[in-house]
């Protein structure tokens, strides 16, 4: 099934991260016939001096509140400027990350496109981000934009990139890729990372990515294995009506690999599934999607299961 045309929910806060998030969300609404609906959230309740009076605090919250309008009516003329049609435009308080993931699902919506600050890991880890917090819980894919070397999003409608793993969030971003190449006129590449062997060591921990004492017919059932995991997108992705112009296997750390490929090949489009690890083992492992999001230099869009953004 193919997930476009859809409505798509662009989360904007003004900024230039927001403002390359609202081009790439134009690119995809035009090229693939989709409803563009634009969203800002104010941050609820403000930080105001407790003992201000009354008539300041209200004062100050009617400020607030004008100037979020006008910062939406704003974006909206931007995008309108560019020749498209805004659907609706949604006016919020509250968490960020809450109310977009909140609004997505009561519209309905099919896409959801955030900008990322791009912020260091330090930092992500003490504070957290926005759009970190939208991938893990919204119910939809998720498109998170950052600009390349010169602060300029990498157009869409070049090569895209999927990267699988088999799994069944795999097989959803692989049906979802096949639809936007078909519409937006892109060429769809594939890869699957085979994560490196390396000898076990007596009394360490070996981990499902780690093979004890590969040797050769280890590494060559490895990589019939990952060929065969190819070949099993592939046949999703001719499924949905698409073709996977070529199938590239790699070997190493997954993130690292597929970022690495994909400024090889000058792609415009990262997309990928979620494995939907819950809050505590998100936070303490990780995940390749997170991490993808956070290093590649062109959009990444994250498919997954509802059911699994629900109970994560």
């Amino acid at each position: 099934m193919n997930t476009f045309p859809t409505k798509i929910l662009l989360a904007t806060d003004g900024s230039k991260e927001a403002a390359l998030a609202a081009r790439t969300a134009i690119d995809v609404a035009h090229k693939t016939g989709s409803e563009l609906h634009v969203v800002y959230v104010e941050p609820w309740p403000p930080i105001i001096d407790p003992k201000a009076d009354k008539a300041v605090t209200e004062a100050i919250n009617e400020k607030k509140m004008k100037r979020a309008n006008r910062l939406l009516g704003a974006q909206v003329q931007e995008i309108e400027a560019a020749g498209c049609s805004v659907a609706k435009a949604y006016l919020r308080k509250g968490g960020a990350a809450e109310e977009i993931v909140s609004l997505a699902e009561e519209m309905g919506a099919g896409l959801i496109v955030v900008g990322s600050r791009g912020w260091g890991r330090l930092r992500r880890a003490l504070i957290g981000s926005v759009s970190e917090s939208v991938v893990r819980y919204a119910h939809c894919p998720v498109l998170v934009v950052r600009g390349g070397e010169r602060g300029r999003p990498v157009l869409l409608s070049k090569k895209i990139l999927l990267a699988t793993d088999g799994s069944e969030d795999a097989a959803l971003a692989a049906r979802t890729a096949a639809g936007l190449a078909q519409q937006m006129g892109s060429q769809l590449h594939a890869v699957h990372v085979r994560p490196r062997t390396v000898p076990h060591r007596p009394g360490y921990y070996v981990g499902p990515e780690v093979v004890e004492h590969a040797g050769r017919k280890e590494r060559e059932g490895l990589e019939r294995e990952a060929q065969r995991l190819l070949d099993v997108q592939a046949e999703e992705v001719r499924g949905a009506g698409g073709n996977v112009a070529r199938a590239h296997l790699r070997v190493g750390t997954p993130d690292e690999e597929i970022v690495k490929l994909a400024e090889e090949l000058g792609v415009g489009l990262i997309v990928m599934g979620s494995r939907g690890q819950g809050g505590v083992r998100r936070a303490l492992l990780g995940s390749v999607s997170d991490s993808v999001v956070w290093h590649a230099h062109c959009p990444v869009l994250v498919v997954r299961k509802e059911e699994e953004a629900l109970s994560s």
